[in-house]
């Protein structure tokens, strides 16, 4: 649990933090460029119509805000929870991570995730955590997932951590299963990736807290103070 639910910004002791399990990559379908660039694009779409309407006509206080930011990027919950209903689905409008300069932090939710990430042309999604991440094989895939290791930047003096990667490259859909309380990181380089994500336990802290609004970031806690530059998350590990 958060010690605040209304926090934003909530940071989790970097050097102490130990993920209670690992997350699971599952290879869905590489498609066609042409065909990743249409479904890419559509959902995309939804993700930034939703953010002009917030922006023409903004949410009411107190009611359910679906165009909200994360810091991967643009979301817009599609699906909202409900009582006797704890659970989401949102889509995510993923950042440049190039274009903006920064990463977004490794961080952790108090709640189990299921995401797809699906990238188009010219684009990938570096996927991090602190603790190894499984992959399942598919032996149809022509090219298996890259996956290596490097050491997580900015970390405060004195303190050490591996960060383990996998690279989703272009015109693919994966599938990750994340379970409640492992660390996980998201940075895409290109213009064509987002994430269809499930959140079976999103509001069950929500509710109970008596959260002040909605917040889709509600489960969210960070395991870095600040952002690093875009030089340490753009890296594929194999020189691309």
């Amino acid at each position: 649990m958060k010690q605040v639910p209304d926090h934003e910004d909530e940071v989790l002791d970097l050097e102490r933090h130990q993920d209670p399990g690992r997350n699971r990559i599952t290879p869905v379908v590489q498609l066609p460029p042409e065909v990743a660039l249409t479904v890419v694009t559509a959902l995309a779409g939804l993700v930034r119509r939703a953010h002009r309407r917030e922006h023409e006509s903004p949410t009411p206080p107190r009611a359910l805000k679906e165009a909200q930011s994360f810091e991967e990027g643009d979301v817009f919950m599609l699906a909202p929870p409900f009582e006797g209903y704890f659970a989401d689905r949102y889509l995510m409008d993923f950042y440049d991570t190039r274009e903006r300069g920064i990463c977004s932090r490794m961080h952790l939710h108090t709640g189990l995730r299921f995401v797809r990430m699906m990238t188009g042309p010219d684009t990938t999604i570096r996927v991090s955590s602190l603790s190894p991440l499984t992959v399942r094989s598919r032996p149809d895939w022509t090219t298996p997932l890259h996956a290596f290791v490097d050491r997580l930047p900015d970390t405060p003096e004195g303190v050490h951590r591996e960060r383990y990667n996998v690279v989703v490259p272009p015109n693919c859909w994966v599938d990750m299963q994340i379970p409640r309380g492992v660390s996980h990181q998201f940075n895409a380089v290109g213009p064509h990736a987002v994430i269809d994500s499930v959140h079976p336990e999103e509001s069950i802290e929500t509710l109970r807290e008596g959260m002040s609004g909605y917040r889709m970031m509600a489960q969210t806690i960070f395991l870095a103070e600040h952002r690093s530059s875009a030089a340490t998350c753009e890296d594929t590990g194999d020189g691309g």
